[in-house]
């Protein structure tokens, strides 16, 4: 039976969380193929320049539980760190992730990720979606402190 589920992340990170953003929010479509092609095979534009309204289509890998993904963006500031945006995939009528990111004292970031989805056939998906977002974070943070000059 279908279901809506929600779930919540709280990420710490050594990397700023403008740094941070621009890696996760604005460019994922290009890093996570780079970093994690069992999540993520390949990405391209549908539609829009990357702001509010663009489109981006998203071949899975194995590591996700969708085969296709269109991701649209509802929500972005920028100066903010902050953004939201809706999921089309199989096995999920719709899902709403929102990611905020704020700096910490020593010049990190903390990213809270949220995600509902209504309509979903198997709540597994869910688990492994919620893995996957973390293990993407983890790895755009080891990619940026190996690369310092990356998103600045």
């Amino acid at each position: 039976m279908a279901s809506t589920n929600s779930w919540t992340l709280e990420l710490e990170s050594k990397v700023s969380a403008p740094r941070k953003f621009r890696a996760i929010a604005m460019d994922w479509h290009t890093l996570a193929p780079k970093l994690a092609p069992h999540i993520v095979e390949s990405a391209h534009h549908v539609e829009g320049d990357g702001g509010v309204g663009s489109v981006r289509h998203y071949n899975c890998g194995s590591a996700i539980p969708f085969n296709v993904m269109k991701k649209k963006v509802e929500h972005l500031d920028v100066d903010k760190c902050e953004c939201r945006y809706t999921l089309e995939c199989d096995g999920v009528e719709t899902s709403t992730w929102s990611i905020k990111m704020k700096p910490t004292a020593n010049g990190g970031s903390v990213a809270k990720v949220e995600c509902t989805s209504k309509g979903v056939q198997d709540k597994d998906m869910m688990l492994k979606a919620k893995d996957s977002a973390a293990e993407m974070f983890k790895n755009v943070e080891a990619y940026l402190i190996a690369n310092p000059d990356a998103y600045n």
